[in-house]
């Protein structure tokens, strides 16, 4: 009943809440990787990787790739960005190289240099009409039979 062992949902659940922070000063160069939130204001030379959400202020920069869920930019990126939900980037963020993301926003300002590869649900367009170039063709053809 009063045992010492932490119950693992609640240790997990801890670990996924607290923001992981690379202060403004800070170089890391490797390979990072979390379950939680980023927040960086320093300097990443490597791969980053986490399922949480990554915010890149504006003295940040990453070069290397980074793989996440969502992530908005007030600073630097050049390298590959791989997210399954939303890249964000404000007036000051600067972003070069390859992107794939389901959704992007951008504020005026910002510099997007990059390639960018966008996949999310397709929509079916309502109504649309069956291929009018067919309809051209068949009367063409009957024109052509009947002379």
């Amino acid at each position: 009943m009063f045992s010492s062992e932490k119950n693992p949902k609640q240790e997990t659940m801890e670990t996924s809440t607290q923001q992981n922070i690379i202060a403004k000063g800070t170089k890391i160069v490797g390979d990072v990787a979390s379950q939680g939130p980023f927040r960086i204001d320093g300097t990443i030379e490597g791969n980053v990787k986490t399922s949480g959400k990554v915010v890149i202020g504006k003295s940040g920069f990453i070069k290397g790739t980074l793989q996440g869920e969502n992530a908005d930019f007030e600073g630097k990126f050049s390298g590959k960005l791989i997210l399954t939900g939303t890249l964000s980037l404000k007036s000051t963020a600067h972003i070069e190289g390859e992107v794939h993301t389901s959704k992007l926003a951008v504020e005026p300002g910002a510099t997007f240099n990059a390639t960018c590869s966008m996949k999310g649900t397709v929509k079916a367009l309502p109504n649309e009409p069956i291929k009018p170039q067919q309809t051209q063709q068949t009367t063409i053809q009957k024109e052509r039979q009947g002379s």
